[in-house]
């Protein structure tokens, strides 16, 4: 069973890393093959013709998909992106971005999950799939934790 005080360890830590917080993209909530990310949009994601940028895109479904995956894995292993595929579906100057992140397939060696950003009326802004290859001893949690200076991690599952 997935120890609930890990995964909102997890998320506090996590959300200290400086990418997440220079995008104002904090992952709110995660569990067993989901996760949901918000992005603030501002100035800092918009591109010189005052659209989101698709790299702020690529991050919060990066990100989404990441996040999904990770409740299922053993807390030794990490994970490494190595294909990222979005279509972007809509712009979007303003707001929060709500990115729902669902794991697809999770593996021994690699695992594949989508997400897909919405706006605050439910209207799909970009959807991707990620796949991701499980590492072991290389990206883990531990990492993070180390990285954010975090405090003691507790046990994954219970």
């Amino acid at each position: 069973m997935l120890n609930t005080d890990h995964v909102q360890a997890v998320i506090k830590a996590i959300n200290q890393g400086p990418y997440f917080k220079h995008l104002s993209m904090p992952v709110k909530e995660m569990g067993i093959g989901y996760s949901i990310v918000e992005l603030k949009v501002g100035n800092e994601h918009m591109n010189p013709f005052g659209g989101i940028h698709g790299g702020a895109y690529a991050s919060v479904i990066d990100t989404a998909a990441y996040w999904s995956a990770y409740c299922e894995l053993d807390e030794r292993v990490g994970l490494i992106s190595i294909d990222l595929k979005i279509d972007y579906l809509a712009p979007i100057s303003d707001g929060v971005i709500t990115t729902k992140g669902r794991s697809i397939k999770i593996g021994k060696s690699m695992c594949l999950a989508e997400a897909t950003a919405t706006d605050k009326d439910g209207k799909w802004l970009a959807h991707g799939t990620s796949k991701m290859m499980v590492t072991k001893g290389l990206q883990t949690i531990e990492d993070a934790f180390s990285f954010t200076s975090s405090k003691a991690l507790p046990p994954k599952f219970i």
